[in-house]
């Protein structure tokens, strides 16, 4: 069996509803939110049934369709002549 492919997350945490959707298990919030509800998704091995629950970076989880872990999201390169806006 393979290592779970991280999901990468910006900020230090994501709502749980976001990362459902981020990982792409789920289509909208509405299907986050009974995906959720049911007890089908697990938070560092606790079960998690609240949508907004706050998951930080380095977090395992497991929803039915995945295992997987959420990691900070890696800094973009800038092309040398890019000064920004």
């Amino acid at each position: 069996m393979s290592s779970p492919a991280p999901v990468h997350i910006r900020d230090e945490s994501i709502r749980l509803g976001q990362l459902l959707k981020l990982a792409g298990l789920v289509e909208d919030g509405a299907m986050a939110r009974e995906v959720i509800a049911a007890g089908e998704v697990s938070v560092d091995g606790q079960a998690e049934t609240r949508r907004g629950a706050q998951v930080r970076a380095a977090a395992s989880w497991t929803s039915p369709a995945s295992r997987s872990r959420s990691s900070p999201e890696r800094p973009r390169s800038t092309s040398p002549g890019d000064h920004g806006p």
